[in-house]
């Protein structure tokens, strides 16, 4: 089943000529690899992230669309904390434990907090 990661790997494939191939090429993986990723079968790495923004001089609005397709599929968040101070850390773990207990309105202002007032 082609996920959202999927479709948009693919349709930047398909913007830029380039077969399974030449993307897995560039990412360092085996083409079977990039397709099981695309397939929902394999967790796209987070490292693909900034490397495929980098490597493919994604727009604003491009980068945009691959965050909500990442957000879309993606089922468990890892937040590297190291090197934080004790109140963002604090703040962290918080926000994580309390998560699955919060409204749909208190994420929205959530949202709104951290996006500066602007939806995504």
């Amino acid at each position: 089943m082609l996920t959202s990661i999927g479709r948009f790997l693919r349709k930047l494939r398909i913007d830029h000529n380039e077969i399974l191939l030449n993307m897995s090429e560039k990412l360092g993986v085996m083409p079977s690899f990039l397709s099981a990723v695309e397939n929902g079968k394999k967790k796209m790495p987070a490292s693909w992230q900034s490397k495929i923004t980098e490597l493919y001089n994604l727009s604003e609005a491009q980068v945009i669309e691959f965050e909500n397709a990442i957000a879309e599929t993606s089922e468990i968040v890892e937040l590297n904390i190291s090197g934080k101070n004790e109140q963002s850390k604090r703040l962290a773990v918080s926000f994580a434990r309390k998560f699955s207990n919060l409204s749909d309105e208190q994420l929205e202002e959530i949202q709104k907090i951290i996006t500066g007032g602007n939806s995504q």
